[in-house]
């Protein structure tokens, strides 16, 4: 039976959403500190695109029928997946190495990040239409497999070896949740493991080498490759407890690259100290424990696979990026959820919080 949507998501994520526009707005002062009419329309552009049109998204998101996004997932997955080959051709945007963006005019969009929807909403269909065959090796483990090595290759050539990480633990997470066994989930974390040593060999020059040089020593080139952590771990040090206050962080005056992008996480450490992190984090598992708790309610089994997934699609990525900037982590140049710059991406992520919301309509409180 539909009910009311769950008010406690909705409060928790709005917390999120409201707090990363003041600390973005924050490190915007940064790298616009000369340029008043830049400060003002790149924070015009994150309320336009990312509030109002997230907003927006969440409003309709939460009022369609979850089950429809079962009726739609391969159409949505394959288009999500064409969308993300479009970096290959002419539209293609390459910055630091890799081609992950594409250029619509006056817009420009990371494709994965649609494409980690769409696998997410497929992959739950097709876990719920397995049933009891998902332990097996013929119907549930194998195809399981080539659905990743088909995205993975994807993602590999771009390259944009984070995005795949967030959607290998995710769908590993979902493929636990549905029946699969331990000791699979365990061999395919190990093969993924030799994978990616491959990887950073076959690319000994990559970016990939270089952090992962820099994750097992901080202290190699610090005016270099680990200048961007060295510079993260300068802003949570110099915050200490408490912090130095809204406002008045100094790493984000040309000192710490990408204040407004993945290292978003390193001012918010300067300004509001351990205790302001510290309750961030808590925010977010408070996040992933209501967001599981809907799914759990879910009256199907779609249901409880997709709500499971989007909360924890959500919280790996961000925890992701916030061990990194820490250094528990290599760096990923992942943004943080809700919080980081990007219009778009924060847009996406209210629109899978109002699918989240439909789906507590539905729950079955026991």
């Amino acid at each position: 039976m539909k009910g009311h949507f769950d008010r406690v998501l909705l409060v928790i994520a709005g917390i999120l959403v409201l707090f990363g526009f003041f600390m973005l707005a924050s490190a915007f002062l940064g790298p616009t500190a000369q340029k008043a009419e830049t400060f003002w329309n790149a924070l015009l552009r994150q309320i336009i695109i990312g509030l109002v049109g997230g907003g927006t998204l969440l409003f309709i998101a939460s009022r369609i029928p979850y089950q429809f996004w079962k009726k739609i997932s391969l159409p949505l997955f394959l288009l999500t997946f064409f969308l993300t080959i479009l970096v290959f051709f002419p539209i293609g945007i390459e910055h630091g190495g890799a081609r992950r963006w594409i250029s619509l005019g006056i817009l420009t969009l990371q494709p994965s990040e649609f494409l980690k929807f769409g696998f997410l909403i497929y992959f739950s269909a097709w876990l719920a239409s397995r049933k009891e065959e998902v332990s097996s090796f013929k119907f549930g483990l194998f195809p399981f497999l080539i659905m990743i090595a088909f995205v993975g290759v994807l993602l590999v050539m771009e390259p944009n070896i984070s995005t795949l990480l967030v959607i290998a633990f995710t769908s590993l997470s979902l493929f636990y949740i549905a029946g699969g066994r331990f000791k699979q989930i365990a061999a395919i974390a190990f093969i993924g493991a030799i994978l990616l040593v491959a990887v950073v060999l076959l690319y000994p020059n990559s970016y990939l080498k270089n952090r992962i040089t820099v994750f097992l020593n901080p202290e190699h080139d610090p005016q270099g490759i680990s200048y961007q952590l060295n510079q993260s771990l300068i802003a949570f040090g110099s915050g200490g407890l408490f912090g130095k206050g809204f406002g008045m962080s100094i790493q984000k005056f040309n000192y710490l690259p990408e204040p407004t992008g993945d290292s978003i996480f390193a001012v918010i450490g300067e300004e509001f100290g351990f205790l302001g992190t510290s309750g961030l984090i808590g925010l977010f598992l408070l996040f992933l424990y209501r967001g599981l708790l809907v799914a759990s309610r879910a009256p199907d089994n779609f249901g409880r696979l997709l709500g499971s997934g989007i909360a924890i699609l959500i919280i790996s990525q961000s925890f992701m990026n916030m061990a990194a900037m820490t250094g528990v982590f290599p760096l990923t140049g992942l943004p943080l959820l809700f919080i980081s710059q990007g219009g778009s991406a924060l847009a996406l992520t209210l629109a899978e919080v109002g699918v989240l919301l439909n789906i507590s309509k539905y729950q079955q409180i026991k």
